[in-house]
Order: structure tokens, then C-alpha cells, then sequence
């Protein structure tokens, strides 16, 4: 609690501003000031609070700052938002430990953008790839700004450093056509009337699945454990997902996770199907169990499943293995959620709509991955006319070519 205290001085009258300290031994700091109004304004400006915080960064280490950072991901949550998963706090410890090595040579309140620009050089040559580099600058921006806005450090002098995660040597994200995705749901019909009783029994489950995920964009984890509650109509409402390393159950990463996507009628009616007929009641309400209630490893279905079903299909592609080159499918479960996109973005959708059915929390995230398709598409239903030719079918009025010329 800070105080106002009037003092009679030999050459007047001054007013001293007293107010909480941890720097000094007896908890309080002081301020002197000419007038009262003065004194009032520095302690409504709150400018007391931003010294007291200054005076604690003084002493305070960088090593100490990210200490502190990972503390309030833990058991806090970063601006407002819950508590980071036990996963996702084993990679900012790793990304911590990375920070720490680097031998920074001033206090937290020292630093000033050419020591970020020092680090990021150091990141750039000692990290493992440029990938993990980009990661560990993102947290420690993330550090600064939680300091930042602790009144720890007077600005974030990290603003506007970065790495970009773009570069010339990345691929677009690879994306089935339509014929290959039919070749693929073809395949899984085919499977699921094998002869071999027991292939046709697991795609049984795997089939629906399969056109499940085709058919909503749903991210792997997503589709794996849907609710059959979620089920209603029409359409599949997200409201779950397998938080790494899979063993437990989440709500979706972001609020824009949770959302309602329509579907195919006959898709809709394939799983309903299914539901009825073969799924069994489990303590995980999961539209797709397995024998035993639980729901599937994400590397089951995509060893056991979706890489049979390209096999079957004739989508795979050879990679070197050393001397030897070896046949593997060529997409992962994650292509139908890129398939799913391409398609809303083919037919024209707007923008903020295809974000909310990816479930982006980001417009960003949407433009940054399928921007060159968006591009691509304008591109194609752009009229190769000119702009004025565009502005209305019906001019505003007539070319001064086509008026009669006035009597002589």
C-alpha cells in the first residue's frame, strides 16, 4: 500500500511517496516530489507498481526469467488460457534448456534487441534444425512478453525477431486428388467384403472411418475418439481429442476446435449404420471402440488401416533407403483433412467459414497452410478481362467513341 507524506524540508515543503519494494530491506522505496500533485500522479499513473518491478528485474537472470515462464505455463496458463498439457510442458523444457545453454551476458532488464538477434544467430548454428531453431525463438518470445507484461522488463525488445518458418527448400503440403481419394474409399469397400472373414471383420469398423475422415476434415485425433452423441443432424459436432502421447482424453487444443461439421448423407447414414449395428457401449461414448472399450492409437490406424488401404489402392511411391529403395503409401492420414480443404476451397467457400470448419483459431493458420490453393483457385476463376470491363455489366454510361458528333 503506498502513502503520501508531507514534509517540511529548509527550502519548502515537499511530499514523499512511500510505497512497497522488494529491493530494499525494509520493503518500502521512497520518492520525493515539489508538489502534491505531483506525488498523486505518480502514484495514479501506477508508476510506483512499474519501479517496484523494475527494481526486482535488476537482479534477475535470463536463466531465471525462463524458470519463472515455465512456473506460470504449469500451473498458471499464459494470458488467461488454462494450464498447459504435461506433453506439451516436456517440450517447453526441453526448448528451456536449450535458452539456458546459451551464455547470455546481461540481466533480464539488460537485454536489448541485438542480444535477441546474438541468440538467434547462436540457435541458427547449434540447434538441430531450423525447424527446432524457429520453436525455441517463438517460447523464448513468449518469455519476454510474459515478463513484459509482469512490469519485469520496460518493453519487449524481442518484437519483430523472428525466423521464418517458410523457406525455399519446403514443400506444399501434399494433397490427394479426387481420383485418388475415390481409388482409396474404393479400396476400403473392398477390404471390408474380403473373403478373409477376418479382414473384413476389421474394416467393418475401418471402412466408415476412412470416409469419416474424407468427409469432415477432422484431424486424426478428432475422428478417433467422436462421441456417438456427437452424432446429430446431419452432422458431427468436435467437442474431443487424444491428447499426446495418447493415453488420455482432451477437449480440442484451441475453442476453435470445438465445432459442428455436416455431412454426406450417405455418410451420415454409413455411420449411423454402424452405430447401430456394431458399435458397442462404451464408458468413452466412441463411435469406433475397439474390442476391449478403448479408443484406437493414432499409429494403429495408420499402420493397420490407412497404409493398407493405399497399398490396396496403388498410392505409394518409392523411397531410398540407403542402397535399397522401399515402398511406402504415399499420404498419411493427415492428407484427407488437406483433401477436405482443397475441396471448400475449390467450391469457393469464404474464408472465415473454411476456418471454422478446420478448426483454426488462427486465419493465419488457414492462409499460411493452404494459401497457394486459394491463390490457385482465384487464379483460375479470375476473367482474363480488363478491370474497368469488370466494374458493372451495365455501364455507367456510354463511350464518348459512340456518341454522334454534334451538327456543324
Amino acid at each position: 500500500m503506498s502513502d503520501i507524506r508531507k514534509r517540511k524540508v529548509k527550502k519548502g515543503t515537499t511530499y514523499q511517496v512511500r510505497y512497497p519494494s522488494k529491493a530494499t530491506k525494509s520493503g518500502y522505496a521512497f520518492k520525493t516530489f515539489a508538489t502534491l500533485k505531483e506525488a498523486r500522479e505518480f502514484v495514479e499513473s501506477g508508476a510506483h507498481r512499474a519501479n517496484s518491478s523494475q527494481s526486482q528485474s535488476t537482479r534477475m537472470t535470463v536463466a531465471q526469467a525462463i524458470e519463472q515462464w515455465l512456473d506460470i505455463c504449469e500451473k498458471e496458463g499464459r494470458e488467461g488460457r488454462d494450464p498447459i498439457t504435461k506433453y506439451t510442458l516436456q517440450h517447453y523444457r526441453h526448448r528451456a534448456e536449450i535458452m539456458k545453454r546459451y551464455e547470455w551476458s546481461v540481466l533480464l532488464s539488460e537485454l536489448t534487441a541485438p542480444d535477441i538477434i546474438a541468440f538467434r544467430s547462436w540457435l541458427l548454428v547449434n540447434c538441430a534444425s531450423r525447424d527446432q531453431a524457429r520453436k525455441v525463438l517463438s517460447s523464448f518470445h513468449s518469455v519476454i512478453k510474459e515478463m513484459t507484461q509482469r512490469g519485469l522488463m520496460a518493453s519487449n525488445v524481442a518484437s519483430g525477431i523472428s525466423i521464418r518458418a517458410d523457406s525455399r527448400y519446403d514443400e506444399p503440403v501434399a494433397i490427394p486428388s479426387t481420383e485418388e481419394v475415390h481409388a482409396l474409399l474404393a479400396a476400403a469397400d473392398r477390404l471390408s467384403q474380403s473373403e478373409n472373414k477376418q479382414i473384413a471383420k476389421a474394416w467393418r469398423r475401418y471402412r466408415p472411418m476412412l470416409y469419416l475422415a474424407a468427409d469432415s476434415g477432422m484431424r486424426p485425433q478428432e475422428y478417433l475418439v467422436v462421441a456417438r452423441s456427437g452424432l446429430h443432424d446431419g452432422g458431427i459436432e468436435v467437442t474431443r481429442a487424444i491428447e499426446r502421447p495418447g493415453t488420455k482424453l482432451s477437449v480440442p487444443k484451441t475453442q476453435a476446435g470445438r465445432r459442428f461439421i455436416p455431412l454426406s448423407p450417405h455418410v451420415y447414414d454409413m455411420v449411423t449404420e454402424y452405430i447401430e449395428e456394431h458399435s458397442s457401449n462404451n464408458r468413452h461414448d466412441l463411435i469406433f471402440p475397439t474390442a476391449t472399450g478403448h479408443w484406437q492409437s493414432i499409429d494403429n490406424w495408420r499402420n493397420r488401416a490407412f497404409s493398407v488401404a493405399c497399398r490396396e489402392a496403388g498410392l505409394v511411391k518409392l523411397v531410398q533407403s540407403g542402397a535399397k529403395a522401399k515402398e511406402k503409401p504415399a499420404y498419411t492420414p493427415y492428407a484427407l483433412r488437406h483433401f477436405y480443404a482443397s475441396m471448400l476451397i475449390e467450391s469457393r467457400m469464404n474464408l472465415k467459414r473454411i476456418q471454422t470448419l478446420m478448426g483454426h483459431r488462427n486465419i493465419e493458420t488457414t492462409l499460411n497452410t493452404y494459401g497457394h490453393l486459394i491463390e490457385k483457385a482465384e487464379n483460375s476463376a479470375e476473367e482474363r478481362i480488363g478491370m474497368l470491363s469488370r466494374l458493372n455489366e451495365k455501364p455507367c454510361g456510354k463511350s464518348v467513341a459512340n456518341f454522334p458528333q454534334a451538327a456543324e
